[in-house]
Order: C-alpha cells, then structure tokens, then sequence
C-alpha cells in the first residue's frame, strides 16, 4: 500500500492548525460522497474501478488487434485525453522504448496535445516508414489541437492504406451520442469506446481513454484497475485522517496553503516518474485554480534539478512546500563496480546498487530542504507496478475533489480554459467572432 509520512511538517504546522482542516476535510468528504455539492454532475469517476470491470477485457482485446498490425499507435488527444495514458505508459515502459519499436508492444506516441508544425512534419516523415494505427480522443471532436492533427493523420493513414483499412486502423473514443467525432465515427464505421457524460478529461485515465492505449502498450490494466479498486474502497470506508490517505493529503496540503504556503513542487525520483507529474499538474491546477484560490502546482525532477531548481528550493523565498514521491523498490538492480585506478574518488559506493545511492540523495533531500524550512510531505510507494500505479491514481483524483471542497471551488469545471481558444478563433476569422475580433486587434 502507498504510504503518506508527515512527521517533517511539525515546524511548520500546529496540531491545533491541523484539526481545523480535518474539520474542512470531514465536511468535504460528505459533501463528496452525498454528491450533493458542486460539480455533483462530474462525479462519475468516483465509481470507476468497479464499473471497469465488465470492459476490460474487449478494451484489452481491442488493444491486442492493434498491436499485431502496428509498431506505432498514435495517440490524439489534449489534456486529460493523454496525459493519463502517458503518465502510467513512461512509468511502467521501457525507457528506452523509442530506440527500438520493431519488436514486442507498439510504441506509443502523442500527437495533438500542441500546435507544432515541425512536430507533425517530423511525425508524418515516421509514419510514411511504419505501420501505425490511430486512437482518436476527444468528447466533441472540436477541440483544435487534436481535430488538426487528426484531419491531418486521418488523411495521411487514407492515402498510406485506402479508406477501408483505414477504417480497421482507427478507434474513437468520445461522447456516446453527440459531437463532430462521434458522428464521423458511425459514418465511417471506426469502433469507438465512449466517455461517459459525468466524467471530465482530467479525471479520466481509468476510462478508456487512458486504458486503451495503455493496454496498447503491453501493460496490464487488469492490475491497474486492481490497484485502484482497493484504494476506492479505503476512500469510500475510512473518513478519518489517519486511515484515508487521500483525506491526509488534502488536509496537510491545505494547512500548509492556510500559512501562506502556495506553491506545491512535486518531486519525483525517476525520471520515468516525469509524465506522472505532468498529469499530477494538470490535475490540481485546473481543478483547484479558480476563484482566485488555489495551490500552484509545480514539478522537479531529483537529482537532476538539484543541479538547478534546487537552489531556489533551499534558499529562495519560503512561499513553498514539496510533496515528494519515493518508490522504494527498483523492478531491476545495477551495481556499482569497483576501480583499480579510483580516479573519480568512488570506490566507497563499489557494490551498491543505483538505487541505494538515489535513496541517500532522497533523504540527504529532506535533511537539506528540512533545515532550509521547507515543508516535505512524503509519498512513499513500494514499487513501481501497475497495482501501486492504479492506487496513486485514484488517491491523487480522492484528494483532489476533497481539497478543492476544502477551498470551496468547483474541483470538476474549468471555465478560464474558454479565453484563449474563444480569442484564437476570433484572431482565427471564425465566423461569429467578428465584434471579438475587432475588439482584440484593437488591444493587439
């Protein structure tokens, strides 16, 4: 079981500072579980893990006939349509993956998640030379980023392969009804998974929307959905502090946040560990970044920005605290050998493994950063596996929904999204942005 440990917080937080966000917290988690309070339309990936269990295996069927006929799988999405997948993908893979896509599971890559053109150029050169399918994501089929690239992709895999293999080389997953790309998708006659209408982007990796081209990529989601099935019913079983991990978290994060500690750094220790973060960001931030409230999400990557950011972190200003993720087992071990010449001054850590030297710069971290005043909260995992994977997921999503109810904001909508694009398309001469328009060349 994942583990929270707190004990570097007692400079810095009172128990009498603490039990007034429990108060908060007892009050959020009846709120939560009631469905009775704001966003109650969005709650349906409270319940995932157990509805998953009657579609696993097509998802996993459906994955398996992919594979066989790709070595890539292009994922197009924005936000919560890939952030998920790829966050589970990079923990779980092989690092090295992309060096070499010709044997075993496809490679999976991302595409619509930007507007890069030299991306997509250099993407359509790759797959001009691979077998690849596509995996469409998108709730309206509107979206910009992930309708270009996909009117751009769909018609390269057309052209590569003829409209009818196509047809077998893509999947869709979006609304069950409505919307651009599920109408496209009867027409055309892609399978489709569908997104329920109750659960939003960020929320949904334990749709198909993660499950799918995480399955793709050779993971066992059946482990995954394991994993976060038993954290569901720890959350749904325990409201107390100290046996729901999901209402600890968001009870020490907010007492610190009541201190004026408004930035959260994430810190992972791997770098497979990178797109967790990502997720994790988008997650918090768009959930609890409303108002004119809510903690800053940010993210590091030790030991490598102890070279950098760590600075900033142990001596800049004390507006922040870190929540740091440590896997305590490596799914490998690689020992250190000894060297006759010692040149590098090294042979001390001969016959140690990597990981023990990480785990030494793990806690000469906290000592440090503790004596620099800032506050650590510590997430500790026992392994990377998709079991471990599946129970941080649905922890983070808990703890989320119960933090922004802390804060009373909305934690499922997320309104300021709206600006940018409304101002692209009117810059954009999409017709009924004409006044828009006017008014912001004006600015311009």
């Amino acid at each position: 079981m994942i583990n929270i440990i707190d004990n570097n917080l007692k400079a810095f937080v009172s128990d009498k500072e603490i039990d007034i966000q429990k108060d908060k917290a007892k009050k959020a988690y009846s709120q939560l579980i009631s469905r009775g309070y704001k966003g109650n339309d969005f709650l349906g990936w409270l319940y995932l893990p157990k509805e998953n269990i009657d579609i696993l295996d097509s998802i996993k069927d459906r994955a398996k006939s992919l594979a066989k006929i790709s070595e890539l799988v292009v994922v197009i999405g924005i936000g919560g349509s890939y952030l998920g997948a790829r966050a589970v993908i990079e923990a779980l893979g092989n690092s090295m993956s992309y060096l070499d896509y010709s044997v075993g599971n496809p490679l999976v890559i991302y595409a619509g998640h930007h507007i890069g053109e030299d991306y997509m150029t250099d993407l359509l050169s790759i797959l001009d030379k691979k077998e690849y399918s596509l995996i469409v994501i998108s709730k309206s089929g509107t979206t910009t980023e992930p309708a270009i690239a996909f009117r751009i992709l769909k018609s390269h895999l057309e052209e590569k392969y003829g409209k009818f293999e196509s047809q077998n080389r893509i999947v869709a997953i979006t609304d069950k009804s409505k919307g651009a790309l599920r109408t496209l998708a009867d027409n055309e006659n892609y399978d489709t998974y569908s997104i329920a209408d109750d659960v939003g982007g960020r929320f949904s990796v334990l749709t198909p929307v993660g499950l799918l081209p995480i399955s793709v990529a050779g993971i066992d989601i059946l482990e995954l959905n394991r994993g976060a099935l038993d954290m569901q019913k720890i959350c749904f079983e325990n409201q107390d502090f100290e046996n729901n991990l999901a209402i600890k978290y968001a009870v020490l994060r907010n007492a610190l946040y009541a201190k004026n500690y408004k930035i959260e750094v994430l810190v992972n220790y791997l770098p497979s560990l990178t797109y967790l973060t990502e997720w994790w960001k988008q997650l918090y931030g768009e959930s609890e970044g409303k108002d004119k409230k809510g903690i800053f999400p940010a993210g590091v990557s030790f030991s490598t920005d102890l070279h950098s950011m760590g600075q900033y972190i142990q001596d800049g200003e004390r507006h922040l605290f870190e929540t740091m993720l440590w896997v305590k087992e490596s799914n490998s071990e690689l020992k250190i050998t000894e060297d006759d010449a010692n040149l590098d001054g090294l042979n001390f850590l001969s016959g140690k493994s990597i990981n023990e030297v990480n785990e030494k710069a793990y806690l000469g971290t906290i000592l440090a950063h503790n004596d620099g005043n800032v506050p650590i909260i510590r997430i500790e995992i026992p392994k990377l596996t998709p079991y471990y994977l599946g129970q941080l997921i649905y922890f983070f999503e808990f703890a989320c929904a119960i933090s922004g109810y802390m804060i009373d904001v909305n934690p499922f909508d997320q309104p300021g999204v709206e600006d940018y694009k409304n101002n692209m398309f009117a810059l954009l001469n999409k017709p009924g942005f004409e006044d828009l328009q006017k008014r912001l060349l004006e600015r311009l």
